[in-house]
């Protein structure tokens, strides 16, 4: 019993780790091979452009449901749902002061009121569905699911509602619905925050992740069936809802003119911002397989990712800065460029700048491995010292 108990613990940190790691592609593609076009715009983008996002959209979602599935197994491991409630709101309050300072002004290198907005991403959402998860923990177990299921499969149903139609509250349905949407915050409307990361549904998948967190007590056997099954089913309600363009995503898929691959795209082409239902289907689908199989198969390369996947937090807050200013440092003795893509836009890249998508994957393949001793480090640190701040990153 003890042997599947750390198998499925270790599962859950190699998947983690996975997703992490394929995070930092899409960043180092941010900082190092910008494209003045969105790689997922299927009438601009190439197949390997696309997929290279593409592969990248699994990180928030199966990482937001795994931080509610933790919330739960801590809940369980501390026996007080007291405190399980008031770590998820102190945890939560902390993402968001992180979010606002150390991860925008890794971002841009420059302090958000100097730039005239800050911005809300993933660390943003996360903390927000933190704050409210430390109400709903209160709540019975199928209650948290009902939420949960009618947030992630409902939302879209919302997709026609617009700001304007909440007159003076307009700003509130941005914060709640609507993705890259800007909320001034002063009256010259020279600052204001960009909500990446709309709340709706993200705190949806928080709590379903959390309300599936029992599943990760059963038995080995009727656990992996189960995930085996979930996962089939959420891929396949993903292939039948998509392939008649019936529900779940604000744009529909379409045959496309460029050819059969293209039309592909198209296909996988869904909603992130906010994630539509087919979009949390498509990835969340696979991540539960992805579950399945790392309880059952353990070697260096899931090692590897297990050590990612102890510290995910400490790895998101440092690697913004190395990112940014290694790509910034390069193109300066490369080029003589003395210039911030990210911040930037296509109208200020310098005359001859061309992506590179070659580049982003050898800095990719050198990055990892270099962040592995730093993040080894800090997990031996944290599983040898009992410090209280620990649990905050």
């Amino acid at each position: 019993m003890e042997n599947k108990s750390i198998a499925r613990v270790d599962a859950l940190d190699v998947l983690r780790g996975l997703v992490i790691v394929l995070m930092a592609l899409d960043h180092i593609r941010d900082f190092w091979a910008i494209t003045p076009f969105a790689p997922e715009d299927v009438s601009q983008t190439t197949p390997s452009w696309f997929f290279t996002r593409w592969i990248t959209h699994f990180c928030a979602p199966i990482f937001v449901f795994l931080a509610g599935m933790g919330a739960y197994l801590y809940g369980q491991k501390v026996g007080d749902l007291r405190r399980l409630s008031r770590f998820l709101f102190t945890r939560g309050l902390w993402l968001i002061v992180l979010e606002f300072t150390a991860i925008n002004l890794s971002w841009m290198f420059e302090w958000p009121w100097n730039e005239g907005f800050m911005f809300g991403q993933v660390i943003w959402v996360i903390g927000m569905s933190m704050v409210l998860m430390a109400a709903l923990v209160r709540l019975p177990l199928a209650w948290i699911a009902g939420i949960g299921i009618a947030l992630i499969a409902g939302h879209n149903l919302l997709d026609g509602v617009t700001p304007e139609s909440w007159g003076s509250l307009g700003w509130l349905w941005k914060f709640l619905h609507i993705g890259f949407a800007w909320i001034p915050l002063n009256a010259q409307q020279s600052f204001g925050f960009l909500v990446v990361y709309p709340l709706i549904p993200w705190v949806g998948v928080m709590a379903a992740g959390y309300a599936t967190g029992p599943v990760m007590h059963w038995e080995a056997a009727r656990r992996q069936t189960w995930l085996l099954r979930a996962g089939l089913a959420l891929i396949l309600l993903f292939i039948a809802l998509r392939a008649g363009n019936w529900y779940g995503d604000p744009v529909d898929w379409a045959p496309q003119s460029r050819g059969p691959v293209y039309s592909l795209l198209s296909f996988l082409n869904v909603a992130k911002y906010p994630p539509s239902l087919l979009f949390l289907c498509m990835t969340l689908g696979p991540g539960f397989l992805l579950l399945v199989l790392f309880e059952r198969w353990k070697s260096p390369l899931t090692d590897f990712f297990q050590v990612y996947g102890r510290v995910p937090f400490f790895f998101y807050v440092i690697h913004f800065s190395l990112l940014h200013a290694s790509a910034r440092l390069y193109y300066y003795l490369t080029k003589g460029w003395h210039v911030d893509f990210f911040s930037n836009g296509p109208q200020q890249w310098p005359e001859g700048y061309t992506p590179n998508l070659a580049l982003a994957y050898i800095v990719w393949f050198l990055f990892i491995p270099l962040m592995y001793f730093p993040c080894y480090w800090y997990g031996k640190y944290k599983f040898t010292h009992r410090h209280w701040w620990l649990k905050y990153l």
